[in-house]
């Protein structure tokens, strides 16, 4: 055997943890750091896993990024609490076996793998350093996690009181995959669409988005299977927005489609597409008016872009908005015709009628009292779990 059949043959092989779809630098919903980037600071997050592994690597993404991007140095560690890693966890990071890396300007890169066991529902603490200006930083917005920021290198830093800053949102960190020295698992679930996937109202640090809920589901019926969310607060099917991220249908492959061991994606986008229409606010722009036909258009393009990967998908009805700024007679009316359209079509593998199971039984153009968060259109915890139970997961 040749030294190129022997990397080729100890090469781990990488498996779905934690995943973030990422969006251009923006203001909006909580305070970040986005705009103004980093400068000599540490930056720590911690992220739930849904897979399993006894080693680990990160991507980092500097998709939206106008000039290259330095990371002076990263480290992995498993989570004790707040900012705070367990002792004799923390891993030094490498990059093409050097400390330090430059990404270019709309690169993506992988850490090397470092030695970390973690289980399902365990966190991951990944810290990194930036000691020169990054301008404005590629992110993800809505985390409803808690990001920790301290002044220089606190890579190594044991107290976690030097990490006195923090926001909601998760910078650069794209990715946490994980391998056990076995095959790879082919059995990912991917859930994909815009704030009601993303988890918007669920508790911080909670982990109580239906993606979570759905993954504890799994586990709890003895078929526990990794489920990365890749939603994104604001998106649209159809348009895209530089708050709210690319449009459903071009950030799909790399969202979906590009995972590992992907085998099913859960669909839910469109509600914005039609709610933006109705609203005059810079911040809910583009905002034409979208016909159901459109919308349709749409969807088949994610159905067939899904059929031609070999991975089933689930379309998920659009959920009552009665009583928010959203909901005039016209957006009932598309809400009505596009959710008819997926539960009769057939077109996609499986619905599943999130708009049925958190409808109010009195009133089924509003969300019951007991799932609202408040704004009348996404849920509280409680209905976050509800959209996991109605979940088919034989169909996945």
């Amino acid at each position: 055997m040749n030294r190129i059949d022997e990397v080729h043959v100890n090469a781990p092989s990488w498996g779905s943890g934690w995943t973030a779809a990422v969006q251009r630098p923006s203001e909006g919903f909580h305070k970040n750091w986005a705009r103004e980037g980093f400068a000599d600071q540490t930056v720590r997050q911690v992220v739930r896993v849904t897979g399993t592994g006894t080693s680990a690597r990160i991507k980092l993404s500097h998709r939206y990024g106008s000039s290259p991007l330095e990371v002076a140095g990263a480290t992995i560690a498993r989570t004790d609490r707040g900012a705070a890693e367990q002792t004799g966890t923390v891993r030094r990071l490498t990059f093409g076996g050097a400390d330090e890396v430059r990404i270019p300007a709309g690169g993506e890169v992988y850490s090397d793998a470092a030695e970390v066991s973690v289980a399902p529902f365990e966190s991951l603490t990944v810290s990194l350093y930036f000691a020169r200006p990054t301008g404005p930083a590629s992110f993800h917005a809505q985390a409803y996690s808690t990001a920790y920021r301290a002044a220089g290198d606190q890579l190594a830093a044991a107290d976690p009181a030097v990490f006195g800053e923090t926001t909601v949102s998760w910078y650069y960190l794209a990715a946490v995959e994980l391998a056990d020295g076995g095959p790879a698992r082919e059995d990912t679930v991917v859930v994909f669409g815009d704030s009601l996937t993303d988890g918007f109202a669920s508790a911080i640090d909670g982990n109580h988005r239906y993606s979570d809920a759905l993954a504890e589901r799994l586990a709890a019926r003895g078929t526990p299977r990794p489920v990365l969310n890749q939603g994104i607060g604001g998106n649209l099917l159809l348009s895209d927005s530089a708050w709210f991220g690319d449009r459903a249908g071009d950030r799909f492959r790399r969202d979906v489609l590009d995972q590992p061991g992907v085998r099913s994606v859960v669909v839910l986008v469109g509600l914005n597409d039609i709610g933006f229409s109705e609203i005059e606010l810079p911040t809910y722009r583009p905002n034409p008016d979208r016909s159901v036909g459109e919308l349709i258009v749409g969807y088949r393009r994610l159905i067939g872009m899904a059929r031609a990967a070999g991975v089933r998908v689930t379309g998920g009805t659009i959920m009552p908005f009665k009583g928010s700024e959203y909901h005039t007679p016209a957006a009932e009316a598309k809400r009505r015709d596009v959710n008819d359209w997926m539960r009769t079509s057939g077109e996609f593998d499986a619905v599943a009628d999130f708009a049925a199971a958190l409808a109010d039984p009195a009133d089924p153009d509003a969300l019951a009292p007991a799932h609202d968060s408040g704004d009348h259109k996404h849920p509280n915890d409680e209905g976050y779990r509800v959209m996991a139970d109605a979940v088919d997961v034989d169909a996945l």
